[in-house]
């Protein structure tokens, strides 16, 4: 061994000394970074063969540096719930622009999962990385592909911008009075021929009372459901009834109010009788539904060609309503009381705000409206890796693909070995202060070492010049 390998050595220490110092340096600055991995050194001693003999000669130490990726953080609640941690395997998959993505686009990877909406909409992190998913189709579904990386999107938690659910069902839980008098409308209908003013469901009905014009025929009793269209406008149907002269039957219509709702003339829909039984519970209805089985109302969209459909000015879609009447608790019944609305009961929901967003823990998105609708609108997307700490890193906390990590594996959280997903919480640095500093105590002392070994090299060079003297 020489005094200039030697002297080789001792710089060759200081290299990797430094190295270390840095990685060490990184590593406590990002202590409290979310998502972060540590850093950790390697060392590696170098042997130079000698070409005169089969003794070696001193080569040194050399250093690499690579990031503990599959090390797990621990996870720490937060309060919001667009924060995420991935509790075990996997990555969120990122991109630098919200839109108009492409294949050639890059991908980075990331456990900070500090995302909150930007301006638009989009769910980034506080590196300004968007995340990616499966978004849903305009029916709710989300397809998801592992196999294709350009069929994930950026995830957007307020494109919707609201939701409605057109009115399917109805329910009437009302009573109709036993004692009512038969009108002369109604007697004169019975009448043969019919009289004077008799009631009549095509030309002299309900739907067109107007008492100021003396047009139509007062109903005896009358109530209104209101329904929910495609659009979440609200509508309103009217189920007016008069008394028939034969016993425990009621002529009934079924109208749209205001009657411009619809394409028909006073907005009538169905007209027919209900006839009720001895103990007062509703036996039939007739003529009010185009099945004697099935009492649903039909309604073509807006511009349609339909028998009936809602107004062309609307531009709102067609609709089934299921209309009970029996089935009901209570439903619609005729005693000896005044008639009375005791209760009427819809679905569907008129257009609602965004309210809220949560994520499961296998990265389903959903979205709450004020209108008390929630739907699932994305699904969150993770990347595996078979060599997670080949990643090389990148500005952001984030790593990109290497021949060391190997391709990325899309997953579903959950799933196929990626971990679950927690919201309203993140996943802490996995940096050890204790264990940094001890490492910043014995690099340095490494490094003095190092340094050490070229001031005694120096010296001994020193006494080799001094001969000659």
């Amino acid at each position: 061994m020489s005094i200039n390998t030697a002297l080789l050595a001792g710089i060759s220490g200081l290299r990797a000394n430094s190295t270390a110092l840095s990685s060490i340096s990184t590593n406590i600055a990002n202590v409290n970074t979310i998502g972060y991995k540590r850093a950790y050194t390697d060392f590696h001693d170098v042997i130079t063969a000698s070409s005169y003999s089969v003794s070696t000669g001193s080569g040194g130490v050399y250093a690499t540096t690579r990031n503990l990726l599959s090390e797990q953080g621990d996870i720490q609640q937060s309060t919001s719930k667009t924060d995420l941690a991935i509790s075990g395997p996997g990555f969120f998959v990122t991109t630098e622009k919200p839109t108009d993505l492409t294949s050639t686009d890059v991908r980075s990877f990331t456990r900070a999962g500090s995302f909150t909406p930007d301006n638009a909409g989009y769910l980034k992190n506080s590196a300004g990385l968007y995340l990616q998913g499966w978004a849903a189709d305009a029916n709710g579904v989300i397809a998801t592909d592992p196999s294709d990386l350009t069929k994930l999107s950026t995830i957007n938690v307020s494109s919707s911008g609201g939701s409605a659910q057109p009115t399917t069902r109805a329910s009437v839980n009302a009573n109709l009075n036993a004692g009512q008098a038969v009108s002369a409308a109604a007697t004169a209908a019975a009448a043969t021929p019919p009289g004077v003013g008799a009631y009549d469901a095509s030309t002299n009905n309900l739907s067109s009372y107007d008492a100021t014009a003396g047009t139509g025929v007062k109903p005896d009793y009358s109530l209104q459901i209101p329904v929910s269209d495609s659009k979440g406008g609200q509508r309103t149907l009217q189920l007016s009834f008069l008394k028939a002269s034969t016993p425990n039957t009621w002529y009934a219509e079924i109208a749209a109010v205001p009657a411009s709702s619809v394409n028909t003339a006073n907005g009538l829909i169905s007209s027919g009788t209900v006839t009720f039984n001895s103990d007062g519970s509703l036996a039939s209805t007739s003529g009010l539904f185009a099945s004697s089985t099935d009492p649903t109302l039909t309604f073509g969209a807006s511009g349609s060609t339909g028998a009936i459909h809602w107004a062309d000015g609307l531009g709102i879609s067609g609709q089934d309503i299921r209309l009970e009447l029996a089935k009901s608790p209570g439903g619609l019944s005729q005693f000896s009381s005044k008639s009375v609305v005791s209760s009427i009961t819809t679905n569907g929901t008129s257009f609602g705000n965004l309210d809220g967003i949560s994520i499961d823990d296998q990265g389903f998105v959903t979205a709450s409206y004020d209108n008390g609708v929630t739907r699932q609108i994305a699904q969150v997307a993770t990347a595996t890796f078979l060599n997670p700490d080949g990643l090389r890193s990148v500005t952001g906390d984030a790593y990109r693909v290497t021949i060391e990590s190997g391709a990325y594996n899309l997953k579903t959280p959950g799933s196929g070995g990626a971990g679950g997903i927690t919201s309203a919480a993140l996943e802490a640095s996995t940096v050890d202060l204790s264990s940094e500093f001890t490492g910043l105590i014995t690099t340095q002392r490494a490094y003095s070492a190092s340094s050490k070994i070229i001031t005694t090299a120096d010296q001994m060079l020193q006494e080799l010049i001094d001969i000659k003297r």
